[in-house]
Order: C-alpha cells, then structure tokens, then sequence
C-alpha cells in the first residue's frame, strides 16, 4: 500500500509525502500523519553495516514514498556530510551506566540539525515535484534551537524565505547570538515580548488565517513549517533511533532483539514520538522515558491522563523544554484514539478553549510505552556534576534532565535494560549553567568568558559554530509584541 498523508483532525486527507512537507501545517489546524508506520525493511544485521547516510536512506524512503531513490539520496548525501565534524554524525559515548547518542555535532551544535540539515533540500525537491511558483515562506516558532538551525539550514536557498519568531529572554545567550547573527538576505528573526507558547500560538494562528494566506498569495508567497509540525522534521529524527540501536549490536554491547530503553529531554514530543516511531517500526524498545525540567506538563499528564496547560510557566536552565504546549503529543494522541480524527479533534477544541482534556483508560492503554519523569533545577545541576566528576563526562542542560530522570527511573524502578539517552545540545551552547553546575556556584559572568572555562574543564574544543559568533556583528534586532506577529510577518514581506 502506497503511503499518503491525512490530518490528525481530519480536515485533509490522501497528500503525498511531498505535499504534506510543503503545508506544514493541515489547514483544519492539525498534524500531518502517514496512513500507516510502515515496518523496516533492512534486517538489523544489514543495518549494522550501514553508515548514517545509508540507514536515513533505509528509513526515509519508507516514509517518503513519492520521492525517487536519486531525490532522496541526493537530499540526504547533502545533508549528511562535512557540516558534521564526527565522520559517525552520532556518535554513541558510553559513560555513568548508559548510552549517551550525541546528536549535536552538526553545524549549529544542537539536536535539531539533524533535521533541519535535511528540511531545505526535502523542501525544494517537494516544490520542484509539485511544481510549486511561489517562494516558500518558513515560518517557525523557536524555544532556542529550531530557529538557528533552520535559518542555517535555508540561508539564500533560493525560492525560500524564513522568518523564526524567539521568547526575548527565554533563550540562552549563545542561543540569541546565534540567531541575531546569522547571515543570508532571505533569513529574518523576531524578538517576541512574551514566551514560547506564545510564539507558538501566534505562528499557528497566522497558518489558520485563511484572509493572510490569500494576501500571501496574492504577492507570490506560501507559507510551510520548520517546525517539529512538519512531518519532513519528524521523519529523520527516526533514523538516528534506528542507527544507534544498530550501533549498539555491531559494537557488541547488546545482542539482536534485544531490547532497549530510551531516554529523551523533551519539551514539543517530537524527539521522543520520533523514538516511538522507530519502536513501531520494529526496534525492541521496552520504555520510552518521557523527561521533563520544572515545566512538567507531560510528566503530569503520563501520571494522570490529564493534560493541563494552565500552570505557572517557568524559566529554567534548560531552555529548548520550557514548553507547555507540546504541540507533537497530538500525533500520538491521535494513534491513542485509533486514528479517530473526531476524538482527536474534540480533545484539542478543549485544549484550546478551556486549557485542558483528559484521555480515556483506553487510550493511555496504548500509552503504556511512556514513563514520565521529571528533574528540578538543583537535580539537573547534581547530575551534570555528578556525570562530570565520575566521569569526567560533560554534558548540557537538556541531557542533564534526561540524565537524572534516567537514573531516577533506574533506582526506582531496578530496571537494567541497556539504555540510550538523547544528548541533544554541545555543553557549549549552556556554558555558563554548565559550569555553575561542575563548579558549584556562579562562574563568569560573561558567556565567553564560562565557554573559555569550559574548554579547559572538558579538554573539548571549542566548536567553530560559538567561535565564529564571539565577535560576529549583530544583524536582527526587531521586536514585536504577540500579538503583532502577523502584522510584523506582513512588514517583513513588504505586504
């Protein structure tokens, strides 16, 4: 059976891989979602041999069902290459008990490369197959990481332009400066006076705009997604799932069929739904370990089935988490549901209008894959300490989360199974939360200063994507409240 694409809440459905990666966003204000979560063909003993190229290959042509074999390996074998500086892309480091999978060594030093390397190129094909005349318009809320690295990745692709709305204050400082830096006449950043949710919200309210999309339309635009909604970030964020279980059986740590847990810091679900995929796609996963900082909206909701998002929003040292619409879980919501886009779609009305919904027994059933966990601040802080002390491993905020629920679940639970833990961002990107944490108190006060600190501490080299903005000039500087974010979209296209 030929895989297309349907929204979760049914508005639209029988899309190409292609076309649902142009939208983005399904214009009932669902996601895209495939037909079926189709089985690896590849035994894993051949993927064991594989490289990272040829297993996203294995992967994504499973999903990607329109694209050629030459269109795909051409996306993937220009994504994948030397803007990595490992020749594994993810490497898997084995320290404290557990797997730690590196997945920041792409050129923005953050998970979200991994996509996003990718995205421009599944973009451009996907307008060239649909022949599509209007410049594409990406337009993406960021909580600190998509943003960077979806303006690295579309910077002067030509037919693209990309706007990437931030929480002022709510990233860290290499986070903004990698963003207010960047280059490329087609890229453009927006300083919002309020938080992530609200950035999110207001993206989502300009796709569900139908007058905006007209004017947009008018003058030669159409907007699509950078965003986790995008089924074209989803699907290569499998592909690492798959290569590091592969990864463990070629390395002998574990046998075949043997199975594993994994551990993903997790704000918008959608790192952790792609592992969920990877497990229905035939991975021996036992647990997915759902970890959350303070911002614990989904450690909630897996304890009781109530998702609830009026809460104290809080502003933490792991910032790409400070979420509390986790706009991913609607996939996994709508699979909980059969598929059912009615029952899907009545659960986010509510979402929307009143703030929370419930799930049923029977759904949580199918949840049942799911642990969630949660790390405060101090806990975050003692396990990135701990990890460096017996170890002399570093890692960052993100992964410290992870870290500490993994071990937390561990000693409650006296569950052994092999674990891997998603390493999402370089310790670079949080220099100075990093070092207060090894260092038990306030290192330097400057960012620069905390990542030179750093350098020494960890005997690991600076990357080139923090040097390269120490002394770069800064080229964004605009503003705007959330609720101008449509009007600020339309001065910024010159509408």
């Amino acid at each position: 059976m030929k895989l297309s694409y349907q929204s979760t809440r049914g508005g639209e459905s029988g899309l190409t891989a292609s076309q649902a990666i142009l939208k983005g966003l399904a214009d009932d204000g669902g996601l895209f979602m495939p037909t079926q979560i189709p089985k690896l063909e590849a035994s894993i003993e051949e993927l064991a041999g594989m490289t990272y190229q040829e297993t996203a290959y294995q992967v994504m042509k499973l999903f990607l069902t329109d694209f050629t074999e030459e269109e795909l390996r051409f996306c993937i074998n220009h994504a994948y290459d030397e803007k990595f500086d490992t020749e594994e892309i993810v490497p898997l480091v084995k320290a404290d008990g557990a797997y730690y999978l590196e997945l920041f060594h792409g050129s923005t030093i953050a998970f979200k490369d991994m996509a996003l390397s990718i995205l421009p190129y599944l973009m451009t094909t996907s307008a060239k197959k649909n022949h599509v005349e209007n410049e594409i318009v990406i337009l993406t809320a960021t909580s600190g990481d998509t943003g960077k690295a979806a303006m690295a990745g579309f910077a002067d692709v030509p037919g693209t332009r990309i706007i990437v709305f931030y929480p002022k204050g709510g990233v860290s400082r290499v986070q903004e400066l990698q963003m207010v830096t960047q280059k490329g006449d087609n890229t453009a950043v927006v300083a919002i006076h309020g938080n992530f949710d609200d950035a999110q919200t207001g993206v989502k309210k300009i796709f569900g705009d139908k007058a905006f999309g007209e004017k947009l339309a008018a003058k030669g635009f159409q907007l699509s997604s950078a965003n986790s909604i995008n089924i074209g970030r989803l699907v290569p964020q499998v592909v690492y799932y798959v290569y590091a279980y592969a990864k463990l059986v070629k390395n002998g740590e574990i046998k075949n069929g043997d199975l594993i847990n994994i551990t993903v810091p997790t704000g918008n679900f959608g790192n952790i739904l792609a592992a969920y995929f990877a497990k229905q796609m035939g991975i021996p996963v036992k647990t997915l370990i759902c970890a959350s900082n303070d911002n614990k909206v989904l450690y909630d909701f897996f304890q009781t089935g109530t998702y609830d998002k009026k809460r104290e929003f809080i502003l933490t040292s792991s910032p790409s988490m400070d979420i509390l619409i986790s706009s991913n879980l609607e996939r996994l919501i709508y699979l909980s549901t059969g598929c059912d886009a009615g029952a899907d779609r009545a659960l986010m009305e509510a979402l929307g209008s009143r703030g929370d919904y419930t799930v049923t027994e029977q759904m949580k059933a199918v949840m049942k894959d799911f642990v969630g966990g949660f790390a405060t601040e101090e806990e975050n802080w003692a396990e990135i300490r701990k990890v460096y002390e017996d170890t002399g491993y570093v890692i960052d905020t993100h992964t410290g989360v992870a870290s500490a629920v993994y071990r937390a679940y561990r000693e409650r639970t006296g569950d052994n199974t092999p674990t891997v833990i998603a390493s999402t961002a370089s310790p670079y990107k949080f220099s100075h939360s990093v070092m207060k944490a090894i260092r038990g108190a306030d290192s330097a006060e400057d960012e620069f200063a905390s990542i030179d600190e750093l350098c020494r501490t960890s005997g690991v080299k600076i990357p080139a994507a923090v040097e390269e903005i120490r002394n770069a000039p800064v080229r964004h500087n605009r503003e705007c409240d959330a609720a101008d974010m449509e009007k600020t979209v339309g001065e910024i296209l010159g509408l």
